[in-house]
C-alpha cells in the first residue's frame, strides 16, 4: 500500500502555452480511494500520468510513502494502471493476459497461476480464461484489465476513466465491484473520471480540478453541501445548482439575511431539490414550465420565471406539471448557497 503525494507540481506540455497543471498540491493517504473530477483538458490524466512516471512535471515532486519518485522510471514504482482502452493482447488468452506483468517480472509459473487463479474467480472470469480478448464483451475486457492490475499486488491502483466505454448498466455495476474491490483489497486507488456521478460513487475523497488548478478536495457530501465556489457548485450534482440573483435571490436568502448582505454583490445557488414547484398563487414567483423530464424516482421540471429566469426543480416521484402550465415557484428555508462577486463561498 502506498500514501502519495504531489507538492507544487506544475506541468506545461510544448505544444500548449496553458499549463495542464498549474502548481498542483495533494495528499492521498495510504488506502485512501481518491477520485478526480474535472471537464477535459482540466489535467486529470496529466496526475495519474505524472505519478506512474509516465510524465515528468516541469516542477514540483511526487512522492510515494514520503519517497522522492520524480526521477524514478514507472517500471520501479510499482504501480498500476488501468486505462479507458483496456490495452490488452489481442493474441494471448485471458489467462496470459492476467499473468503476463507477472511472467515479465520473471515469477515462475505455478506461482502465477496461484496468483491468477483466485483473481479470476473472484472477478467472475474463470469461464473465460481460455478465450482471446476478441471474444469477449466489453465489460468481461474490462475486468480483465482489472484482473491483471490485481494479480500483480501493486502499492496503489491508478484508473483512467476506465468504465466510460461500457454501457450505464454495467457501469454502475463494475461501480460497485471496484468499490467493493477497495474494501477486500484495503489498497490505494485514485479514480479519473469527467462523470460526477461516478466520481462521487467512487471518492471517499474527491479533488475538483478545473484548467489545471485544484479547486476543492472534500468527501462527496461536503462537496454538494458546501462547494468553496461557484465552479464547484455548478459541477457537483445532477442536475446542477440554479444560480439567480435580485429580487429572486433576496427571496431565497430570506428577508433577514438578505438586510445583512444587502451591501454586497452577491450571487446566490440554489439546488434542484430546493427548488419547489406549487400552483399559481402558491409560489413567491409566477412561473411558465418548460421541459418535463419524468425520471421514475424523480422527475425534472424546467420553468422560467416572469422575469426570464430559468429555474431547474427535481421533484420526488411523478410531478403533474406539463409544459406550457402556469405554476408558482418558491424556495426550500435555509438552503441557498452564497457566492462573493469572485465567485468564493460566503459563509453566514
Amino acid at each position: 500500500m502506498a500514501a502519495i503525494a504531489l507538492e507544487d507540481v506544475r506541468k506545461v506540455h510544448a505544444e500548449s502555452a496553458r499549463p495542464a497543471l498549474a502548481g498542483l498540491s495533494i495528499e492521498i493517504t495510504d488506502g485512501e480511494r481518491l477520485a478526480i473530477v474535472g471537464p477535459s483538458g482540466s489535467g486529470k490524466s496529466t496526475v495519474l500520468r505524472l505519478i506512474a512516471g509516465l510524465d515528468q512535471p516541469t516542477r514540483g515532486r511526487v512522492r510515494i510513502d514520503g519517497v522522492d519518485v520524480t526521477d524514478v522510471p514507472p517500471e520501479s514504482r510499482d504501480l498500476a494502471m488501468v486505462f479507458q482502452s483496456y490495452a490488452l493482447y489481442p493474441h494471448m488468452t485471458v489467462r496470459a493476459n492476467l499473468g503476463f506483468g507477472l511472467r515479465m517480472r520473471g515469477i515462475a509459473a505455478a506461482d502465477i497461476a496461484s496468483r491468477v487463479l483466485p483473481v479470476a474467480d473472484s472477478l467472475g472470469l474463470q469461464p473465460l480464461l481460455d478465450r482471446k480478448p476478441a471474444e469477449l464483451s466489453g465489460g468481461e475486457r474490462q475486468r480483465v484489465a482489472l484482473g491483471r492490475a490485481i494479480v500483480r499486488h501493486p502499492r496503489a491502483f491508478l484508473f483512467d476513466e476506465p468504465l466510460s466505454n461500457l454501457d450505464p448498466q454495467l457501469r454502475g455495476r463494475t461501480r460497485t465491484e471496484l468499490v467493493t474491490l477497495h474494501q477486500r483489497l484495503g489498497a490505494t486507488m485514485i479514480y479519473v473520471t469527467h462523470d460526477q456521478e461516478e466520481a462521487m460513487t467512487l471518492g471517499q475523497r474527491i479533488a475538483v480540478l478545473r484548467e489545471g488548478h485544484l479547486e476543492q478536495v472534500a468527501t462527496p457530501q461536503e462537496l454538494y453541501d458546501r462547494p468553496a465556489n461557484r465552479f464547484v457548485a455548478t459541477f457537483i450534482g445532477s442536475p446542477p445548482m440554479n444560480l439567480i440573483d435580485g429580487a429572486m435571490a433576496r427571496s431565497a436568502l430570506g428577508n433577514a439575511l438578505a438586510q445583512r448582505l444587502a451591501n454586497m454583490q452577491l450571487s446566490v445557488g440554489i439546488r434542484p431539490q430546493d427548488v419547489i414547484v406549487v400552483s399559481p398563487g402558491d409560489g413567491l414567483f409566477a412561473a411558465t414550465v418548460g421541459v418535463v423530464e419524468p425520471l421514475g424516482s424523480t422527475t425534472i421540471v424546467h420553468v422560467r420565471t416572469d422575469d426570464g429566469t430559468h429555474l431547474i426543480a427535481a421533484t420526488p416521484g411523478a410531478h403533474k406539471a406539463r409544459p406550457g402550465d402556469s405554476v408558482g415557484v418558491r424556495f426550500a428555508t435555509g438552503r441557498a448557497h452564497i457566492f462573493s462577486a469572485e465567485g468564493r463561498r460566503v459563509e453566514v
